[in-house]
């Protein structure tokens, strides 16, 4: 199988959003004549008198940061989502629109400037995934809440406006396009086999190996059998759980663990700050039992070539279906040679 699909052009299906990726390996070998991103030397600076998001400095609004030690939260002074929007139903015809609520926030990683998850310890990560843990639970107790959505853009080129490692938390009451395909894929998967869709997949990649980066005693990190972007992964603990909250102690030091070692190893790809965009999918929270749910974390990079050459999702992808170039397990062999 794994010769067939390096050498053919084919189609691969998304289990958990019902969806396909046209895979073109022959594509690798083009040469590259478009355009290349700039590569911004970082600076290693552990406070930025100029940064709104560092320890003790004033943002935007007036208000001034404590002077943290490790992580901290606040509720965000742009919020694309606000707790007091007014509410309303319109419904004329085929023109449709309802009122949103819902409250954002971000999460500073560290006070030191120029310290990203790459760099952070695995105790820090830690403190990290405990504070994800804390707003998935206080967001989603409130009753306008339905969904919370954790996520962190990293780099310029994903619209990162500001270099301080950080990420946010975006709850609202509907629940996302995304996390809507996976809650009907899941649903149908346990429905029929009693089992988690997740937990299923993931037994036949540990038994194939060909995409399996790392693994602990409770994470697996992969590139998916379906990724769209060109080293795009996925975090998955091994026992099924259906958000970040069921966590042991122990079980979240291996998903620290494995956080540390796919950034880190993202930075060696291209000797850079690796960007990515990365979120995690998990129940909602809307009151409804969720035994079929299985939370995981994808991270979705840019970079395709270099530092410099990126993944374009335009064109074809935009009117017809994503597609990649290089297969999945030429990602997942490439990362995994990085892997310490």
């Amino acid at each position: 199988m794994k010769e067939t699909l390096e050498n053919n052009t084919h189609k691969r299906y998304n289990i958990l959003t019902d969806e396909w990726v046209l895979v073109s390996p022959h594509r690798t070998k083009r040469p590259w004549q478009g355009q290349e991103e700039k590569t911004i030397e970082k600076t290693v600076i552990e406070h930025d008198p100029s940064c709104y998001l560092c320890a003790g400095n004033k943002r935007s609004n007036g208000i001034t940061n404590p002077d943290y030690t490790d992580t901290f939260v606040f509720e965000n002074d742009f919020a694309a989502l606000k707790s007091d929007s007014e509410t309303f139903e319109i419904n004329n015809g085929l023109l449709k629109a309802s009122s949103e609520k819902g409250i954002g926030k971000v999460i500073c990683f560290s006070p030191n400037h120029s310290k990203s998850l790459a760099e952070m310890s695995v105790q820090e990560i830690e403190k990290v995934i405990t504070v994800w843990q804390s707003e998935y639970s206080n967001l989603g107790k409130l009753d306008f809440i339905n969904y919370v959505q954790i996520f962190e853009n990293k780099g310029a080129v994903m619209g990162c406006s500001n270099s301080h490692p950080h990420g946010q938390v975006w709850a609202q009451s509907s629940i996302p396009n995304e996390v809507q395909k996976r809650n009907l894929t899941q649903t149908a998967h346990f429905q029929k086999h009693r089992s988690s869709l997740l937990s299923d997949y993931i037994e036949q990649e540990l038994k194939l190996n060909e995409r399996i980066l790392f693994e602990n005693d409770h994470m697996v990190v992969l590139v998916p059998f379906w990724a769209v972007w060109p080293y795009e992964t996925m975090i998955v603990p091994k026992k099924q759980q259906a958000h970040i909250g069921l966590l042991t102690t122990s079980q979240k030091i291996d998903y620290a663990e494995a956080i540390k070692k796919l950034t880190a190893c993202y930075d060696q790809l291209f000797n850079c700050a690796f960007p990515y965009s990365s979120g995690i999918h998990q129940a909602p929270t809307d009151g409804n039992e969720h035994n079929h749910w299985h939370w995981h974390m994808s991270f979705y990079p840019p970079l395709l070539r270099s530092a410099s050459v990126k993944k374009f999702m335009v064109g074809y992808e935009m009117f017809a279906m994503p597609q990649r170039d290089i297969t999945a397990e030429m990602a997942a062999a490439t990362l995994k040679n990085l892997m310490r």
